[in-house]
């Protein structure tokens, strides 16, 4: 363990044992949350009408989802009987920790910088340019060809922080942020803010992820029971016998 006062998390899965360190300095708030659902004590869930729910929330859970060499995930509301969550928690990531503030969306020679996965001209449209005529206030063809100029400087300026701010992720510099690597565990979200009790463990180092998941924790051992789980693809959508049950998660320390 990087700190022996951090937090200790043994999950017990149908492939074995894995270990997971938390950070509750990187990310108090969201710690603690996952921390109480370990626990079994619940008050913000559908149907829920107090506190101390036994078993804790992931018992008798499962991987869901499984990404061949990029991630395994656990802990849908969608698929547990108690249902979402009444609140979801903010985000706690510091872009400039992670020189997201020092990355250009665009490169010296114009391709757009890969860590942005964008696909086509169609995608860098809809992700880049809308939100950026939002900013400066232009709505037609007209005020774009009057300002192309300055939409050109803009674009050479703009970074990757900036851009995930436009799409409302809101950072912070209070607490310190680390990027999602190899067993890094990392909470999973619909959008900015969106925090509950979904998870993943990411099986490859994946900095485009970087910026866009609160990461609350690190795999300590265990790592190759993560591959071993993450080695046959799984999606929520189907019904198989490939997804991995988690018998517990349990506090340790």
């Amino acid at each position: 363990m990087e700190n022996q006062s951090h937090p200790l998390l043994l999950l017990m899965t149908a492939r074995g044992d894995i270990y997971v360190e938390l950070f509750p300095a990187e990310a108090p708030e969201n710690v603690s949350n996952f921390l109480n659902l370990v626990a079994g004590d619940i008050e913000s869930f559908d149907g829920v009408e107090n506190s101390g729910f036994t078993p804790g929330y992931y018992d008798s859970s499962e991987f869901h989802r499984a990404i061949p060499g990029f991630l395994i995930q656990a802990g849908s509301p969608f698929l547990h009987p108690l249902g979402m969550p009444n609140q979801f928690l903010d985000d706690e990531i510091d872009a400039s920790a992670l020189g997201l503030d020092r990355l250009p969306v665009l490169g010296i020679d114009g391709n757009v910088n890969p860590i942005l996965n964008v696909g086509n001209q169609q995608e860098f449209a809809a992700r880049v340019l809308e939100p950026l005529y939002a900013e400066m206030n232009i709505d037609s063809v007209s005020e774009l060809d009057a300002q192309q100029y300055d939409v050109a400087s803009e674009l050479r300026s703009l970074t990757v922080m900036r851009l995930y701010e436009h799409e409302g992720y809101e950072y912070q510099n209070q607490f310190p942020t680390r990027g999602i690597t190899e067993g890094i565990v990392a909470l999973a979200n619909d959008g900015p803010n969106r925090n509950g009790p979904e998870f993943f463990i990411a099986l490859q180092d994946a900095q485009w992820l970087n910026g866009r998941y609160t990461v609350i924790g690190k795999v300590v051992e265990g790592i190759d029971v993560a591959d071993q789980i993450g080695a046959i693809a799984v999606e929520p959508t189907q019904t198989t016998r490939d997804s991995t049950a988690i018998y517990s998660i349990r506090r340790v320390n």
